[in-house]
């Protein structure tokens, strides 16, 4: 008899603990059930991950807003109906299963209910993708792709399909394909805005020339140029940019001409100079003038070339006058306290010299 009366007092301990954990849980539930939908979908929009493309619903990874499903029945109806949710996607599948694939994208793609998209695909993809996409295209605003898909083999997204695209990425390695690029950039809207061309072997003059009018839209561009000629050469093509990341390779000197331009204000040059070049750095600085530049960084890779040309440096920005307010140096080159002074003193807006301790 005491062996069941210690046996019945440990069940009514157990219990009374349960009922206190399930009160507990009631009331942080009820918490959570007495929010407005509308709050919960500011919330659930925080819970996106941080980079910009790569949500699928094809990732081995469960997270937001797929995650966001499979919590409760209403908390499932508020991310289905919350289309910001829904507005990046990452396609890359076969041909080989790619009904179940288009079946899960294009429902992804209806949540996003009409709202701007950015969309990326992946190194393969199917010969329907065009299918699938072709109701979504005047919608998509970013998009990212592999110089792969450029390939005569793949189906192309035409560039007159893309109406309101404002970001254009592509990626990769190049052997004579820049022709098809060239001519699918050409072709864009007078909406872009911003040009990243991540791409092996760096760009000449003619290469830039047969790019066509879009340049002149450009507020953002990122690309790599063959020469410091190249170089001006884009500044000239582009009147209204206003951010600049260019590594520039040395591979051949030539007559530089002055150029201005008013209303770059944020440029970074990586300079793969040559041995057999011996002022590239000099030479770039000495052609441009820049009056509204805010923000400078410059790396040299090589150990090769010339010091630090700081005179030119000097040159460069009292010529242009700018609003400097950040001035950072990487790579290969280095500065003295001594000049990192004079270039303070040069420039009342500047506000940092820093020295980037990376070699590219």
């Amino acid at each position: 008899m005491d062996s069941v009366k210690n046996h019945h007092q440990q069940v009514v301990e157990r219990k009374e603990k349960i009922m206190q954990s399930m009160n507990l849980h009631k009331g942080l539930l009820s918490a959570l059930w007495r929010l407005p939908t509308e709050i919960l979908s500011q919330i659930f929009n925080h819970c996106l991950p941080e980079t910009i493309f790569l949500l699928s619903p094809l990732s081995h990874r469960v997270e937001a807003p797929i995650l966001l499903t499979r919590i409760c029945q209403r908390w499932k109806d508020v991310a289905v109906g919350t289309p910001d949710l829904w507005c990046r996607l990452y396609v890359e599948a076969d041909d080989e299963g790619w009904e179940q694939a288009a079946f899960c994208y294009d429902l992804w793609l209806k949540r996003s209910r009409g709202r701007p998209l950015s969309l990326e695909l992946g190194y393969h993809y199917p010969t329907k993708l065009r299918g699938l996409l072709q109701p979504h295209m005047r919608r998509i605003k970013f998009l990212r792709v592999d110089v792969e898909y450029f390939r005569d083999r793949h189906p192309h997204l035409f560039a007159t399909d893309l109406p309101a695209l404002q970001e254009l990425t592509i990626n990769g390695m190049v052997n004579h394909d820049i022709p098809p690029i060239a001519q699918f950039i050409s072709r864009l809207p007078s909406t872009m805005r911003s040009l990243k061309l991540n791409i092996i072997p760096c760009f000449r003059i003619e290469h830039l020339s047969s790019l066509g009018s879009v340049w002149a839209y450009l507020t953002d561009v990122q690309i790599a140029v063959c020469n410091p000629n190249a170089f001006l050469h884009l500044l000239q093509l582009c009147p209204n940019l206003s951010s600049l990341n260019v590594p520039i390779s040395s591979d051949r000197k030539e007559p530089m001409e002055s150029f201005t331009h008013t209303k770059l204000q944020s440029l970074c040059i990586i300079l793969h100079d040559s041995p057999l070049l011996t002022r590239p750095l000099s030479d770039l600085f000495n052609a441009v003038s820049l009056p509204n530049l805010r923000a400078l960084e410059v790396s040299r890779t090589s150990p090769h070339g010339s010091s630090w040309p700081h005179e030119d440096m000097q040159a460069l920005l009292a010529r242009s006058k700018c609003p400097l307010e950040t001035l950072t140096i990487g790579g290969r080159s280095t500065i003295t306290d001594a000049q990192r002074a004079e270039y303070v003193s040069l420039i009342p807006s500047l506000e940092a010299v820093n020295y980037a301790h990376t070699y590219f």
